[in-house]
């Protein structure tokens, strides 16, 4: 048997073997994800046969490396229950590609299958969760953990390899229309968020990972100047240090073993050419041992600097870029290799990282390898409904609640619900998500009437569109307000892509001025109020006088200063997924108490812009002269159906040595929190640091612990954090991470500005 055929060999002896046996076509080939995986097969009424698009393609190099999309399913692919892959069907399409591979190519090297899964995966019939920004306020990385481990269960079963999936982007700017995609604006909470992504996915296993998450992306997408997609990211290196590189540091530390390159440059550097990001830090500072897959047709886009395509190949191998996403810049390695532009060594490390998750998925090992009865059991079963039904109760937030009008009492004879989001499958869903089956998706409407008792009305009226000016059924939401005891008003955005849409060829969204689109990906906005006519129905049915609670359905926080004006009480339920009805129903009827808290700051207005927590403390005046300079609700706001105190349990300083802290010694804080009101209910118990003494302007605070802890009606729990020197080090002056001794301000609560305080001193390396 050859080496690379025989499992008993070690992976490194085992890519050498086949690598030595390649031709530089075959090489190329490994590097090559040029196809659009929807492409590659037609449904027939006999099944399934592959095209003669994806024949060329592997006869062009006699090898593919990996295949995008084989999947995917929605607008921009063009793929529906129609012409797509059923579920049942679908590792009998996998392993014919396999075995297609297998006989006939020269080496029969497998192909990686890589798939879209920011919150589910997007492929016919899989379980959609909440997008990102609604799993960060669950701030519940166990049950994150779980999500992220269905979603693998059902991308293993239908026989796929890599999951994208988007953690590594941080919130700074709202206005960036995959905001939704973020798990917050703090770079702490998103890095215990990806370390979940990346166990869930991978499995406890290191040997043998189910599938492989490829964190994107990397790194700062989320600075791009005025909240413009791809925008360049104006940041320092201690910027991308504090705020941008922690996720991903997280996710390499839990053992990920892809991640994807960002579009954005830092700092005149474009990502996808950055050999200091790429190859220092990522490879030789963290030793990361796997492969960086380029975002779709970014390739192309060092083009603008080189003008040349083989340069710019050469650009992107040096930089570290292994594997291409559609683009035609690695199509001319060979050339550029034979030109003498390109070093073949560096094609061959490229080669030997994508074989090293091919023989680590062990796809030599078995081929085909997908059992095709499995993947129905997988999606189809009640685990993964009641995983996605906790993380959207656990994910909305209750920001406002005037007068406690929620829960809304039994005694209440008649509900209006109204609203464009109300009664709509597809504005629940968010971004990058596949055609739905009406039965599988509950919405706001459905939720409610599934719960109220039989003695309750629920009237029902769209009133508007998301964007549009149509105020035709604005009378006919106002009589049902007028009739009704309270009015439930579902209001905010939509990131559902439509058919017939136009996409640029990388799947953003080219032109949205017909649709109700106003968020996702290439969906940015100047202005962060809600669109249309919405704030004159919300004033229409204000003027009955009928108590208003509103369900600000959403992918980013919009200004709402005027919504707490007119509304009693305010929930915000992000994108919540196929479960969301059923969950915002439970809280508005009080079968659930509230516990999501806000993984971004909800800004009074865009014209506050840039209004993160975690701003420097620099000395500069906050607020404005023509307005507030504060968040409208702070980042780690949520309100509970309860009341929560907190008190330390020693009121004394904390204090630790320098050297205790190199030698890895932790400080212990313990707080008291205690229920004091009559439910039960979660706290996400929050800790926050600020460094008083430093050789740098630090932040005003940084979240540096949290913990989520159910306590009972009048039950009192102590809650201990520890910080050791990860916590308590900074980019001093010289950019060393380094813990600087002096006085530490240590902040404990249950949102970022209701905190207790103490201070930490840490006692430089002379004294004792």
């Amino acid at each position: 048997m050859e080496i690379h055929k025989d499992h008993n060999y070690p992976i490194h002896e085992r890519i050498k073997s086949l690598i030595n046996q390649m031709t530089l076509k075959e090489k190329v080939g490994q590097l090559n994800q040029k196809m659009y995986g929807w492409d590659a097969y037609r449904k027939t009424e006999y099944g399934y046969e592959l095209t003669r698009a994806f024949k060329e393609q592997v006869a062009n190099f006699d090898s593919m490396g990996a295949l995008y999309g084989l999947f995917r399913a929605d607008p921009w692919s063009n793929v529906n229950f129609s012409n797509g892959i059923n579920v049942e069907d679908s590792a009998i399409v996998t392993n014919m590609i396999q075995t297609y591979l297998k006989e006939n190519t020269r080496l029969g090297i497998p192909v990686l299958f890589s798939e879209e899964c920011p919150h589910g995966h997007q492929a016919l019939d899989s379980t959609i969760f909440p997008t990102h920004i609604g799993s960060g306020a669950s701030w519940n990385p166990e049950l994150q953990q779980k999500v992220s481990q269905q979603v693998a269960d059902e991308l293993q079963a239908r026989g796929g390899h890599l999951g994208l999936v988007s953690t590594l982007d941080i919130v700074r700017d709202p206005r960036w229309g995959r905001t939704e995609e973020c798990f917050s604006e703090d770079p702490y909470l998103s890095s215990k968020m990806t370390e979940a992504v990346v166990r869930g996915m991978q499995g406890e296993k290191e040997d043998t990972p189910k599938v492989l998450a490829v964190l994107k992306h990397f790194a700062a997408q989320g600075a791009g100047v005025g909240g413009h997609n791809s925008g360049p990211a104006l940041i320092g290196k201690r910027e991308l240090r504090e705020i941008f590189l922690p996720p991903m540091k997280a996710g390499v530390q839990s053992g990920v073993l892809a991640c994807m390159a960002a579009y954005n440059e830092i700092d005149g550097v474009p990502c996808h050419a950055n050999h200091h990001l790429l190859s220092k830090i990522l490879r030789q500072e963290w030793n990361y041992k796997g492969i960086v897959m380029a975002d779709g047709t970014a390739l192309d886009r060092l083009l603008s600097l080189t003008g040349d395509k083989e340069l710019a190949a050469a650009y992107g191998l040096k930089a570290g870029v292994d594997l291409s996403l559609w683009d035609d810049v690695y199509l001319g390695i060979e050339a550029g290799v034979e030109s003498g532009k390109i070093e073949e060594q560096l094609v061959d490390q490229a080669v030997s990282r994508v074989l090293y998750l091919k023989f680590k998925l062990r796809l030599f090992d078995d081929i085909p390898t997908k059992n095709e009865e499995k993947a129905l059991t997988v999606i189809r079963n009640n685990n993964a409904i009641e995983t996605n039904l906790e993380m959207a109760r656990q994910s909305i937030v209750l920001v406002e609640n005037k007068n406690k009008l929620l829960p809304i009492r039994n005694e209440i004879k008649k509900i209006a619900v109204i609203g464009p989001n109300a009664d709509n499958i597809y504005n629940l869903l968010g971004d990058y998500t596949p055609p739905q089956r009406r039965e599988n998706v509950v919405t706001i409407l459905d939720g409610i009437k599934s719960i109220v008792g039989k003695n309750t009305d629920v009237l029902y009226a769209k009133g508007c569109g998301i964007r549009g000016n149509d105020k035709s059924e604005f009378a006919a939401a106002k009589k049902i307000a007028k009739e009704a005891d309270i009015v439930v008003l579902a209001l905010g955005g939509s990131s559902a892509r439509e058919f017939g849409m136009e996409f640029e060829n990388n799947g953003a969204v080219k032109d949205f001025n017909e649709t109700e689109m106003d968020c996702g990906e290439n969906v940015d906005v100047a202005n962060l109020e809600l669109g249309g006519v919405q704030q004159e129905l919300m004033k229409e049915i204000s003027s009955t006088g009928t108590p208003i609670i509103s369900v600000l359905i959403q992918g980013r926080p919009y200004s709402i200063p005027m919504i707490t004006q007119y509304c009693d009480a305010i929930l915000i339920g992000w994108y919540p997924g196929q479960q969301g009805g059923r969950a915002i129903a439970e809280v508005l009827f009080g079968d659930v108490n509230p516990n999501g808290k806000l993984p971004v700051s909800v800004p009074r207005s865009s014209m506050q812009l840039p209004v993160y927590y975690n701003y420097k403390d620099s000395g500069a005046k906050e607020d404005y002269f023509d307005m507030s300079g504060k968040a409208l609700y702070p980042f780690g706001h949520g309100l509970s159906y309860t009341s929560f105190t907190y008190r330390f349990l020693s009121e004394e300083n904390e204090t630790i040595t320098f050297k205790e802290l190199q030698n890895s010694k932790q400080v212990k804080i313990s707080v008291e929190v205690a229920n004091i009101g009559d439910k039960d209910g979660y706290e996400v118990v929050q800790l926050y640091i600020k460094d008083v003494e430093a050789t740098v302007t630090q932040r005003n605070k940084e979240l540096k612990g949290f913990q989520k802890v159910w306590l009972n009606a009048n039950e009192t729990k102590t809650v201990t954090f520890t910080l050791g020197f990860e916590e308590l080090a900074i980019w001093d002056i010289k950019m060393n991470f380094e813990v600087e001794p002096g006085l530490v301000k240590l902040m404990v609560g249950g949102s970022s500005n209701t905190v207790i305080e103490k201070d930490l001193i840490i006692k430089d390396r002379l004294h004792h």
